[in-house]
């Protein structure tokens, strides 16, 4: 049996991962959520929406799938340090620290999962027959909030589910934005992608080999996933 199968299997390396598994479960948790709280609105709003404001907006949210994460990740860094515009005012007025927290990964599972959710459902947004949909139920009496959760939400379901596996896929793979943020804090901030990292920088190679099996057995499930969103569509 090869090196790293048997590490792979071995209840030691599981035992050591519970950390990083909980770490990263709980991150690409409240970033989903975060995804529907904001991610959704934001792509809805820059559908039916056309100016200099929207324009800039969606540049931001673009912003992580073109930008370096290892550069977005320091210049978020720099916003939200103690000394940093955003960082430094929530620590004067509210206490709250930012940066080397598991929050600060929950942030950068969302940053980087932003474009995925924001650009795919600003194009199902934008599709004429849905609006054609929405102003029919308008006449009916709906109201905006009724008429987004029981016509608009419904009719893109499937896009909604893609752009969330993807930022899922997204979150669980980040390491550039969560090392800037997070600081790779064992037991703390190190999410399973980091632990692969700092694997490989101790010489560690037979168990960042196994790390990458379990990430490719949670990417085999995503997959899956899509698959399956795709073969419905066909269907």
């Amino acid at each position: 049996m090869p090196e790293w199968l048997s590490i792979f299997l071995s209840p030691d390396l599981w035992e050591s991962l519970t950390g990083p598994l909980w770490l990263t479960g709980n991150a690409l948790f409240w970033s989903l959520a975060l995804h529907a709280l904001l991610s959704i609105p934001i792509a809805f709003w820059l559908a039916r929406q056309q100016n200099v404001l929207t324009k800039l907006v969606g540049f931001v949210t673009t912003l992580p799938l073109i930008f370096p994460p290892i550069a977005l990740g320091y210049l978020l860094m720099v916003l939200l340090g103690q000394n940093g515009w955003i960082g430094g005012w929530l620590k004067t007025e509210w206490g709250i620290r930012v940066l080397f927290t598991p929050e600060a990964v929950i942030l950068a599972a969302f940053v980087a999962g932003i474009p995925l959710v924001v650009r795919p459902l600003k194009a199902a947004f934008s599709d004429a027959k849905l609006r054609d949909l929405e102003a029919a139920a308008s006449l009916c009496g709906l109201s905006p909030l009724k008429r987004f959760l029981l016509i608009t939400v419904p009719l893109v379901r499937k896009p909604l589910a893609a752009a969330f596996i993807l930022a899922a896929g997204r979150a669980i793979g980040e390491v550039g934005i969560t090392m800037m943020l997070g600081g790779n804090i064992e037991d703390r901030t190190a999410t399973v992608s980091l632990e692969i990292f700092n694997a490989v920088g101790r010489g560690d190679f037979d168990e960042a080999t196994a790390l990458c099996g379990v990430l490719a057995a949670i990417s085999l499930c995503f997959y899956v996933l899509l698959d399956r969103l795709g073969a419905s569509d066909k269907a």
